[in-house]
């Protein structure tokens, strides 16, 4: 008697189970992944200081940033990093002092070359020109939409003796919509740059 009441528990408790389980598995629940989360950004205000290093340009650029030397071993005079510690990324600026005509269409062209370079992953390369006739600054804005490991670059030149390249870089991988709000936030600091730029 003892044996086939344990024996019915036993098959009553499997059968509970098996219930339980196939309940669980049952029903219309629609599961979803959990969007992708990010840490929140503090943005700091924004506010300008002067560059006016010795080199033969000046511009405006945050107080939040530190314009450092290149220490790349084929770096020249008057290449700078500008920092952007707080969101992991980096403007670099290169100067060059341009001798001939022949060798300023070379770096403008070499610099088409580099932005075009991320045609592979940009979703597209937008080019704007850049005129301020009472500075003698003139250039090529390129902004490069889409996961590219570059989304801003420029050319500033004076059309004569003064060239100067910015590219930006995240050290990061380049996804867009994890970096986007920060790109819209650098993006102005650049646009200050650029506007403030003057040859000395």
């Amino acid at each position: 008697m003892d044996i086939k009441r344990k024996a019915s528990m036993r098959a009553f408790a499997l059968l509970l189970l098996a219930v339980l389980f196939f309940a669980s598995c049952g029903g219309n629940h629609d599961y979803s992944p959990k969007p992708r989360g990010y840490f929140r950004i503090e943005y700091p205000k924004k506010e300008y200081q002067d560059y006016t290093g010795g080199c033969p340009f000046t511009f405006s650029y945050p107080k939040y940033t530190t314009i450092e030397p290149d220490k790349n071993a084929d770096a020249k005079p008057c290449w700078v990093n500008m920092q952007f510690k707080q969101f992991n990324g980096t403007l670099h600026l290169t100067y060059e002092d341009v001798t001939s005509k022949k060798e300023l269409n070379e770096l403008m062209e070499d610099a088409r070359k580099f932005v075009f370079k991320h045609s592979v992953k940009a979703d597209g390369i937008y080019e704007t020109p850049i005129a301020n006739a009472n500075g003698k600054v003139y250039g090529i804005y390129y902004a490069i939409d889409g996961n590219a490991a570059s989304s801003v670059q420029f050319y500033l030149t004076d059309s004569a003796k003064h060239y100067l390249r910015g590219s930006l870089y995240f050290n990061s991988e380049p996804r867009l919509d994890s970096i986007q709000p920060v790109l819209n936030f650098v993006k102005k600091d650049v646009d200050v740059m650029i506007k403030s730029f003057r040859w000395k």
